[in-house]
């Protein structure tokens, strides 16, 4: 088994059909597949065996597909990693994975030289690098056949921070990502006729297998933009090329601003949000404007997307759909005993699509499984009809934007400055964002701290995307007897309270 052998089919099958559509151009299965086949040979060339790690750090681009399944094809496993990571992020899953090799763009090149040593990132592939990619695709060879991998060996490597905001590289193997992406291309009905807009990151679980690796199992096409322009977005659906939207709740939100969005949506027929729960009423607008549903799902990394599935049948707003096909999804109170129907308790998943295990965490691993159920850190109840709702999470895991941000990382940062006294990080409802990220600062005394100069420092040191959208300045934290921030305690405080933020 290798999923790479996905692509091999479909070019088989749909040799001239595109793929990528890209800033005007297209790459049929063909083209893609051969300029794969190219990758492969010459990272074979430069040593690369099977499962020997090779990481990506780059934005979207037909090119990013190219290379991701050569390394696949040559039997390596890919470490994808987001191409908004700082140099300290950056090392730290450099540090984790050890990728021989690395694909990644000019604004990178110097932090990855930096970390450059015997055994880890001996080649960099990137113009003004070791080589660039065209040098690399004109030393292999166009045709070849994709290595034989055992059904548990690691494919791909998604890093994930957990509830501890230090990354965890998730072992996704290829049963794993093909059970995964076998059940996005049944339940949405996806064919070769379909062409589906994504701007969401491709080191991201639902860009990466629910959007890329299942709309190319379904010989469809995908439109690609590197991140999300409201006007480029507009534009790519009136134009009638879209017939799949994937987004997140905050796209939706802004869409439903554009006047006669109906009409702008083109070709659409399908739309889906995933990576935060969507407010009911957003769902309900979207329908009353467009006439169309926002399907969800229920999923995270170590699943390879897809758990469950809101329905075309029978829609439920409000829900994540009852369980895909393969898949067993459990109610549990902690101390691992079944709930019943209607009562709150952790969500325990069973299926050939959970992770083989964290990289190099065999405790992390450990703890996160009741013998093969995995406990996903989330608080759901079922109805009688099977269908999931997401009550809570267990994990202090903040989503924004799509985005999932771990107050740790942050803290981190806001304890390395000299005006913090004691500080903690947590997430607000927020119509827009899903969840706000909020700072909860104690200066230190006879310091004071200005908001805006304050979020502009923290802009150079984390993603955009982690950097709080508000602060509050307090004098103690509520603690339980242990020391510990007592996080919930917090949050209740400050929706009941709505005690004015300073923001940047």
């Amino acid at each position: 088994m290798n999923i790479a052998k996905n692509l091999e089919r479909s070019a088989f099958f749909f040799p001239s059909r595109p793929v990528v559509s890209e800033d005007a151009s297209e790459i049929s299965f063909a083209q893609l597949n051969a300029r794969a086949n190219r990758m492969a040979t010459a990272l074979i060339r430069l040593g690369v065996q099977p499962g020997d790690p090779v990481a990506l750090c780059a934005p979207n681009s037909g090119d990013w597909l190219a290379f991701y399944f050569g390394v696949l094809k040559a039997g390596g496993v890919a470490v994808t990693l987001s191409s908004l990571l700082k140099t300290r992020e950056l090392a730290l899953s450099i540090n984790e994975s050890l990728p021989k090799i690395i694909c990644t763009y000019e604004d990178k090149l110097d932090d990855l030289k930096g970390m450059k040593r015997p055994g880890v990132l001996e080649k960099i592939i990137c113009p003004g690098g070791d080589l660039d990619l065209d040098r690399l695709a004109d030393a292999g060879s166009g045709s070849f056949k994709a290595v034989e991998r055992d059904r548990s060996d690691t494919a791909a490597i998604l890093f994930t921070g957990g509830t501890t905001g230090i990354p965890k590289g998730v072992l996704l193997t290829h049963e794993n990502i093909s059970t995964a992406i076998q059940n996005v291309v049944f339940n949405e009905r996806s064919n070769e006729n379909d062409r589906a807009l994504c701007f969401l990151p491709f080191n991201h679980v639902f860009g990466q297998m629910h959007i890329m690796n299942a709309t190319l199992l379904s010989g469809g096409c995908l439109e690609l933009l590197p991140s999300f322009d409201m006007e480029k977005v507009l534009n790519a659906m009136s134009d009638g090329r879209v017939t799949k939207l994937f987004a997140v709740p905050t796209v939706y939100v802004r869409l439903l601003s554009v006047d006669h969005i109906k009409e702008k949506l083109g070709s659409v027929r399908y739309c889906f949000s995933a990576a935060a729960s969507m407010a009911a009423e957003i769902v309900r607008h979207w329908k009353d404007e467009t006439g169309l549903s926002i399907h969800e799902a229920y999923g995270m990394t170590e699943s390879a997307s897809m758990v469950t599935y809101n329905h075309y049948y029978r829609h439920v707003v409000g829900s994540v759909g009852t369980a895909v096909s393969g898949e067993e999804v459990q109610i549990r109170d902690l101390e691992g005993n079944i709930r019943g129907t209607g009562e709150e308790g952790e969500i325990c998943i069973r299926g050939r699509n959970i992770m083989k295990g964290y990289l190099n965490k065999p405790e992390e691993t450990a703890s996160v499984f009741w013998g093969e159920w995995f406990r996903s850190g989330d608080i759901g109840q079922m109805d009688d009809h099977g269908y999931l709702y997401i009550v809570d999470r267990l994990k202090d895991m903040i989503i924004s934007g799509g985005e999932n941000v771990y107050p740790r990382d942050i803290e981190e940062v806001l304890y390395s400055l000299p005006e913090v006294e004691e500080c903690t990080v947590i997430g607000l409802p927020d119509k827009e964002w899903g969840e706000r990220v909020t700072a909860l600062i104690i200066p230190k005394p006879g310091m004071t701290i200005d908001a805006a100069d304050l979020s502009s420092r923290l802009k150079t040191r984390l993603s955009s995307f982690k950097v709080p959208k508000e602060y509050h300045m307090v004098k103690e934290f509520p603690k339980s007897a242990a020391g510990k921030i007592l996080k919930r305690e917090l949050r209740k405080q400050y929706l009941k309270t709505g005690v004015e933020p300073r923001r940047p």
